[in-house]
């Protein structure tokens, strides 16, 4: 894992302060808990990774009656980005879609417009069919800061009605920017009633339990130590075994180094988060009028929504240099005030942070290992993985199934690898972020 920064403290007192207590654990609904892995398995399907990737692959694949499968997560379900993110379903496969444009065509890009529209329908079905408790609340704001992004949003609201021309869209300007949200701070707003937020955890519980309900197999506490590939790909754990026909590697930001063939295609940012002590119904009110989730569309955006329990969950990342703050509570408080002022009294009950797998063109990566057909993988989200994970896994698991175009148009997209990611990963952050900002003047995203 690339720990930071200059200015921090040593990185096992970083990652205590990662790791603090956070929102989404104070108010898990599911009680569960599975086995570590203490035998010999043989298995068709064997995916590392207990988060959104790995058990939404797996559950894809036992939808398609392939339910021979062993998931294996070296901590507990929801315990990386799936558990530590804002909850925001939006619209989306990446950060910019266009980046990749030249290497699938237009054609390509076509289809992958159609397939990022898929993502908050897949997640609304998935709990309308399991019956899942995850706190799914519909509304989404896009929001501008000036004229040069507003005049973005103009061009987005055109995409975004012509993929989904019957949802509830349109852009707000003015004085309507309040019937949206309670701030002084934007020049503009698409509001996108297909979107909204979830308690991502919950949602990772509910479809874990669905997993369970096929036939699956899952373990927690059960590390991989070391995989040997072959026609049957073994697997193997500190007190257990697993011999399977295909693996699927969903590590995303915990892979830490163990293939080296992907390791080398994502570097580690870090994103901080905050929720606040319940606020009263008016006051959430006044911050979301539609009870929607929120960002503005800077290269890197502030995120927020309103919870169930009337809680403020505020996120964002540095934006030119890479650093962790000291004080994640006092880091997101002052941006936070930025954008709802009259919240200056209102006490913070949980900061907590994590690390975000990047690639070079921010672009979700699925394939195989080089040479190696039944070893497959997905990573990259950039930070924007809770609905594009709903979209990238069930394409995936057309690939690791029948076959399909989306599969091979998606993993022909360019994994570039990132050298120098280990040695000087704070210094190449830095230089990618400052390029990002810069570029933002250009694309109207500044």
């Amino acid at each position: 894992m690339n720990l930071p920064l200059a200015n921090a403290p040593g990185p096992d007192n970083l990652w205590k302060r990662l790791d603090a207590p956070n929102y989404y654990r104070a108010t898990q609904k599911y009680d569960l808990s599975f086995p570590m892995l203490e035998e010999d398995l043989d298995v068709d399907v064997v995916v590392i990774g207990g988060g959104f990737s790995g058990i939404n692959t797996a559950l894809e694949l036992a939808e398609k009656g392939i339910t021979d499968i062993a998931v294996l997560e070296a901590r507990v379900l929801g315990y990386g980005g799936t558990g530590r993110n804002g909850g925001q379903v939006m619209a989306g496969i990446g950060h910019d879609i266009n980046a990749v444009s030249r290497h699938v065509g237009p054609q390509g890009m076509e289809t992958l417009f159609h397939i990022a529209t898929l993502g908050a329908g897949v997640i609304r079905e998935r709990i309308a069919r399991y019956g899942i408790d995850a706190d799914l609340c519909r509304g989404y704001g896009y929001l501008s800061v000036n004229a040069r992004q507003t005049r973005t949003l103009h061009k987005w609201l055109s995409e975004f009605v012509e993929a989904e021309p019957d949802e509830d869209i349109e852009l707000l300007q003015g004085t309507d920017v309040h019937t949206v949200i309670g701030s002084d701070r934007y020049d503009a707003v698409i509001k996108h009633m297909g979107g909204g937020h979830v308690h991502s955890l919950n949602l990772l519980l509910g479809e874990a339990k669905a997993l369970a309900g096929h036939g699956a197999r899952i373990y927690e506490h059960s590390t991989v130590q070391s995989v040997d590939y072959g026609p049957r790909i073994t697997v193997r754990t500190p007190k257990g075994t697993v011999r399977a026909n295909k693996v699927l590697w969903a590590c995303d930001s915990f892979l830490d180094k163990l293939e080296p063939a992907i390791h080398a295609k994502t570097i580690n940012t870090y994103s901080f988060q905050v929720a606040t002590q319940e606020l009263s119904p008016e006051i959430a009110e006044r911050i979301s009028p539609i009870r929607g989730a929120f960002s503005d569309i800077s290269p890197v955006i502030n995120y927020f929504r309103v919870t169930n329990e009337n809680r403020l969950l505020f996120g964002s990342a540095t934006r030119w240099l890479e650093y962790v703050p000291r004080d994640f509570a006092a880091w997101n408080r002052k941006l936070m005030l930025e954008i709802f002022p009259f919240l200056a009294d209102t006490a913070i009950d949980f900061a907590w942070g994590g690390p975000m797998a990047c690639s070079a063109n921010l672009f979700p990566q699925i394939g195989t290992l080089p040479g190696r057909p039944n070893a497959f993988y997905v990573q990259g989200y950039s930070g924007f993985g809770v609905t594009p994970s709903h979209i990238v896994c069930k394409v995936l698991a057309e690939g690791m199934s029948e076959g399909s175009a989306r599969y091979d148009l998606i993993r022909s997209i360019p994994h570039a690898a990132i050298l120098g990611k280990d040695q000087f990963a704070p210094a190449l952050l830095s230089a990618a972020k400052t390029w990002h900002q810069l570029a933002g003047y250009f694309n109207g995203r500044r």
